[in-house]
């Protein structure tokens, strides 16, 4: 399956496919679009990713992650192109037999891929100004970055 999606992100569609007799933990988390941040008005998002190494880099932490907890299973899907308000911009799927392991594992997926996965997000406000955001520290082993972030649970 692909992680970079440049069509909407139908979560409910994906949701539905992570039926499972042996989970009965499911945890969706969606990114959405909102319509305010840092005290201005947005209109909407524009992502961009370098794709080639984005579905690389989601399939390993995908892939440490059912190492590090008991999944049954676990997708990431990231849009890219333009994401109106309200939209959804990536979904983190995971599926468990019990809800800690499914919620913990949902967290550090989607933290792994906003400050690993090199994609970026640019914003635009309703003033015409707009900024990028500072998502991606870009890091991988195969592509040593300086400040490489190890995932830290937020308490």
């Amino acid at each position: 399956m692909k992680h970079i999606q440049h069509t909407p992100i139908h979560y409910a569609n994906l949701f539905d496919d992570f039926r499972d007799p042996n989970s009965g933990a499911v945890v969706l988390f969606s990114g959405e679009v909102r319509d305010n941040n840092k005290g201005k008005a947005v209109t909407h998002l524009e992502y961009e990713a370098y794709e080639p190494m984005a579905e690389k880099m989601i399939e390993e932490i995908l892939a440490d992650t059912h190492k590090r907890w008991d999944l049954n299973k676990a997708i990431c899907v990231h849009r890219v192109g333009h994401v109106d308000i309200s939209g959804c911009a990536v979904v983190v799927i995971t599926a468990s037999a019990h809800r800690a392991a499914a919620y913990e594992a949902n967290r550090y997926i989607i933290d792994r891929v906003k400050y690993e996965v090199p994609i970026w997000k640019h914003e635009f406000y309703t003033d015409g100004s707009s900024e990028w955001g500072q998502n991606c520290d870009c890091s991988s082993p195969s592509h040593p970055h300086h400040h490489k972030h190890e995932y830290q649970h937020a308490e």
